[in-house]
Parts: C-alpha cells; structure tokens; sequence
C-alpha cells in the first residue's frame, strides 16, 4: 500500500471516528439530561409518597446518568490520536470506561436490595397521590422512548456503553411499570408490595451491572470476532483470481471498530516473489477500503500445481483426517517432493474433552498408511 493511500486511509479512519464520537456523546447527553430529570421527579415522589420503591427508581435513573456521563469521557479518551507509548490508539479505554460503568450499576443494586431489605423488616405505608401516578406513567413512556433510541445509535455506531445503556432504560421501563402497579395494589386493596417490589428491582440492577461487567472483561480479555465479519473478509480476500484460500485469518480488537489483523493465503506454487508482493498489496488495500480492517501481515501457503500426484495425495489426506469425528477444518496442505514431507493444518473442535489425543490419533494414522513421508502437523487454533 502506497504512503499516500495510507494516508488518505487513515484520514477517512480519523474521520469516522471522530463522527461516531460526536453520536456518541450527543446521545450519552441527551440520556443525561433524561435521566436527571427522571432521577429528580421521581425522587420527590418517593419522598412524599413514602415509597421505597419509587425512591429506588429514582436511585436508578441517577446511576444511569453517571454511567453516561462516565460513557463520554471514556469516549473522548479513546479517541485521542496514536502516540509513540500507544502507536495502536487509546481505543480500549472504551472497555475500561464499559468496567467503571457496570461497577457503579452493581453498586447501586447492592445498595438497593439493602435498603429494600430494611423495609421489609421495619414496614412503612406509602401514601401516594393521583400526581404520584402521573409522573411514574410518563417516566414510562420516556423510559421506553429513550431506551429505544439509544439502543438504535448504539447498534449504528458499534457502542458497547450506549447498547447497554438503552437496554437498561428499556428495563427500568419494565421496572417502573411494576412500582406502578403495586401503587395501584395499594390504593385498591390496602396491600403494601413496595419493598418487595424494590428488591425486585435492586436483582435486576445487579443482573444488568454483571452483564455490562462480563462483556466488557469478554472485549479486553479478547472474544472470538463475528463470525459474518470473518466471512466477509475472507471473501474479498478469496476475489483475488491467485488466491486458493484465506486462513488463520486472526483480528485484534484495539477499540471498537478498530481491528488489526493477519491471514494466511493459498497462492500457487509457481508465483514469483514480485507477484506475490503485488497481491498482498491489492488485499492490504481491499479489505481495508470494504471491511476497515488493517491487514499487518499475510503469510502464505504454497499450492502444489506442478503434478497430479500431490493433488491426489492431499485428497486422500484430507479426507482421511476429516472423518475423524471432532475435526473441522484441515487446509495448508504441502508436499515437498524432494524431502519427502507433507505439511497441514488441522483444527480440532473446542468442545472436545481432550484435543491433544486426537491430535496424536490423527498423526499416527497418518504415518501408518503413509509411511515413506514425514509429516510436519499443526494443530491449529479454532478462530
């Protein structure tokens, strides 16, 4: 890839980051200014109706408006440009703001459940007003409005923070609907369901904190990428008329939508070394102009083409391998003729007790029915 179209790659990469930024913190303010709004209405109500339940909701809303609030500047601190210390970007502290976050959710459920437990044991009765009821059905409607919409954004911009802060609003509509209720039990029958209905909603606090925590921990630990993104690139790269397979194709996430990676090409073994820089060069620059992934490097697998006998052979060998039950996927296969060694990779199922055996299964097999060559075998990673 040229430096000019490196540079002009990277100034198209700049710009989308900063757009999403700017999506990002609109939407993170607007669910601020919701949610405070939420937080103080709500908390006036609690207060004079004498509802513990009400007044956790309140609670709630002015945790979800921290957690926005921590959402911007995680989101302006990963955005900042690459420097000599972070040559990658300062992406994953997207992830690390995604962590603060769901400590803070789980912090509020906690102390929730605490305070509803209180109220179970020394009981009070609530006395709520026909205000009382309006304001809980609007923090409804604006619940589920908001929810929505700052779920859409996240979805639209890869926001991990604002697809779990709609999700959240979503459910806090779900749990003001249940303070509701049991405010109208109350006013029709007499029976206090407040603090009941409070640690109902401090366990779904605490599920959503623990959600939000394992998923960011999934990010920085490093998950497996979608498995249609793989595909996609996979075949761009396979667009290439040269190119007999795309493998081992491995990307590191620095932020979201920030992926480097490398792959593994099949390439005919009659390609000249100029050929072959000229084919990574045009796959650098495809996959990064149609998936915006950077593609460090490109290692190669070399395909017989030469005789029909190694075309058999990799046949046979490979369907040999392949009926051993829990192998996926076999492919870099190579016969040097001269030395008399076949090379491949084999990937073995995750869900196997014990891999390592099969493997072993699978290596003796092979020496037994082709005893006059030396295998050199890779059990590879599952991607």
């Amino acid at each position: 890839m040229g430096k000019a179209k490196k540079e002009q790659n990277n100034g198209k990469l700049e710009n989308a980051q900063k757009n999403r930024e700017q999506i990002i913190v609109r939407t993170s303010v607007i669910g601020i200014v919701a949610n405070l709004f939420l937080a103080g209405f709500k908390a006036v109500v609690g207060i004079l109706a004498n509802s513990i339940a009400v007044t956790l909701d309140a609670v709630n809303n002015l945790s979800d408006a921290l957690s926005s609030i921590i959402t911007i500047i995680g989101t302006k601190l990963a955005g900042r440009r690459p420097d000599k210390k972070h040559p990658l970007g300062h992406g994953r502290i997207e992830y690390l703001s995604a962590m603060i976050v769901s400590a803070i959710v789980l912090y509020a459920g906690i102390t929730a459940m605490v305070e509803s437990v209180k109220k179970i044991i020394n009981p009070e009765t609530p006395d709520y007003s026909t205000l009382s009821l309006i304001v809980i059905c609007a923090a409804i409607v604006v619940k589920i409005f908001l929810g929505r919409y700052v779920k859409s954004v996240g979805k639209k911009v890869n926001s991990g923070s604002l697809i779990a802060s709609g999700s959240d609003a979503l459910n806090d509509a779900i749990l003001s609907v249940s303070v509701l209720a049991s405010a109208v039990v109350f006013m029709l029958w007499g029976v206090k369901l407040e603090a009941y209905v409070g640690l109902v909603i401090s366990l779904f606090i605490m599920y959503a904190g623990y959600e939000m925590l394992t998923e960011a921990l999934d990010e920085i630990l490093g998950k497996r990428v979608d498995g249609e993104m793989l595909s996609e690139i996979r075949r761009t790269i396979c667009e290439e008329k040269e190119v007999g397979g795309a493998y081992d194709l491995i990307l590191h996430s620095y932020g979201p939508d920030r992926f480097v990676g490398s792959v593994h090409v099949e390439v005919p073994d009659t390609m000249r070394a100029d050929e072959i820089d000229r084919l990574e060069r045009r796959i650098t620059q495809r996959v990064f102009e149609k998936h915006g992934v950077l593609l460090a490097g490109i290692g190669i697998y070399s395909m017989n083409t030469k005789n029909d006998v190694s075309r058999q052979l990799q046949s046979d060998i490979n369907h040999r391998v392949m009926s051993h039950e829990g192998v996926l996927q076999t492919h870099g296969f190579y016969l040097d003729e001269e030395a008399k060694t076949i090379s491949l990779d084999i990937i073995l199922d995750y869900a196997l007790g014990d891999r390592e055996r099969l493997f072993s299964e699978i290596e003796q097999d092979l020496k037994e029915n082709y005893p006059e060559y030396r295998f050199m075998l890779t059990n590879d990673i599952d991607i």
